[in-house]
C-alpha cells in the first residue's frame, strides 16, 4: 500500500499534492478520487462546466452529503435509544444536523480555506460553512462508499458532539418553543419589524414579539428570520421557569 501511495504521489502536481494531504488529515483516510473533493469545494461562481456543461460545483454533492448524515445518524440514534418513538428520533436527528451544528463541524475543520471562488470568503454567510461540510459528506460518498461515510461521521460527529441526554434539553429553535408555548396557553402572540435599515453597508432588521399584547423582546439582526430567533430566545429567558414546567 505504501509503495503504491508513493507512486500516486509522484504523478500528483505539488498542488494536488498539498490538497490530498489535507483532505487525508481530515478524513483520517486516503481519498481515491480527489476529483470528487476539488468538485465539493468549488463554488458556483466560480463558472466552471465539465466537457458536456454541467455546471461543476459542490451543490449537488451538498444534497448528497445531507442524506447521508440523515442516513447515518438515524442508524445511530435506532440503536443507541431503542425507546424513543419516531417523533422522538426526529427530533434529536434535527438537533444533531440542524443548520447550526453543520456550521460549527465545518468551521471547526476550517474547510472554507478550500473553497474555489470568485468572491472573497468574507463575503458568504454562516452557512457557507455547513453546506460545504455536508459536500464533503457526499465526496466521501461518491469517492469511498457507504462504510467510509459512516467511519468518517463518526469520527467528526457522532464521537465528539452527540451526548444523548445533553442533546434531549437543547432548544434548536427558540420561536417554534415560544409559539408551542402560546398556543398550549391560548395566549396571543406577535412579531413585528419596527426597523429595517442599513448600518455600514449591511441591512439591519429590528423585531418586537409580543404576548397578549405586551412587548416582550426586542432584537436585532441582519435578516428578519434572524431578529425573530433573537427575540425569541429573549422571551424564552423571561419566561423559562412557566415554560419549562409546563
Amino acid at each position: 500500500m505504501n509503495i503504491i501511495r508513493k507512486i500516486f504521489s509522484k504523478s500528483r502536481s505539488l498542488e494536488d499534492g498539498i490538497f490530498f494531504n489535507a483532505i487525508q488529515e481530515i478524513l483520517g483516510f486516503d481519498p481515491i478520487t480527489l476529483e470528487y473533493y476539488n468538485k465539493a469545494f468549488t463554488h458556483r461562481s466560480s463558472n466552471k462546466y465539465d466537457e458536456k456543461g454541467n455546471a461543476i460545483n459542490y451543490e449537488r454533492l451538498e444534497f448528497l452529503g445531507d442524506a447521508m448524515l440523515s442516513a447515518v445518524i438515524a442508524a445511530y440514534l435506532f440503536s443507541k435509544a431503542p425507546t424513543g418513538d419516531e417523533g422522538y428520533l426526529t427530533k434529536m436527528r434535527s438537533k444533531i444536523v440542524s443548520r447550526e451544528h453543520l456550521n460549527e463541524l465545518g468551521k471547526d475543520l476550517n474547510l472554507v480555506r478550500f473553497i474555489d471562488s470568485k468572491v472573497p470568503v468574507q463575503y458568504f454567510g454562516e452557512n457557507i460553512h455547513g453546506n460545504i461540510f455536508e459536500s464533503l459528506v457526499g465526496a466521501i460518498y461518491l469517492d469511498r462508499g457507504y462504510e467510509y461515510c459512516k467511519k468518517f461521521i463518526q469520527k467528526r460527529v457522532i464521537v465528539p458532539y452527540v451526548d444523548i441526554t445533553r442533546l434531549e434539553g437543547k432548544v434548536i429553535s427558540y420561536k417554534s418553543l415560544i409559539i408551542e408555548w402560546c398556543q398550549k396557553e391560548k395566549k396571543q402572540f406577535h412579531y413585528d419589524i419596527f426597523e429595517d435599515n442599513a448600518l455600514d453597508g449591511q441591512r439591519l432588521f429590528g423585531v418586537k414579539l409580543s404576548i397578549d399584547d405586551k412587548i416582550i423582546a426586542k432584537a436585532r439582526a441582519t435578516s428578519k428570520k434572524k431578529a425573530e430567533e433573537k427575540a425569541s430566545q429573549r422571551a424564552y429567558f423571561a419566561f423559562q421557569k412557566k415554560i419549562d414546567t409546563k
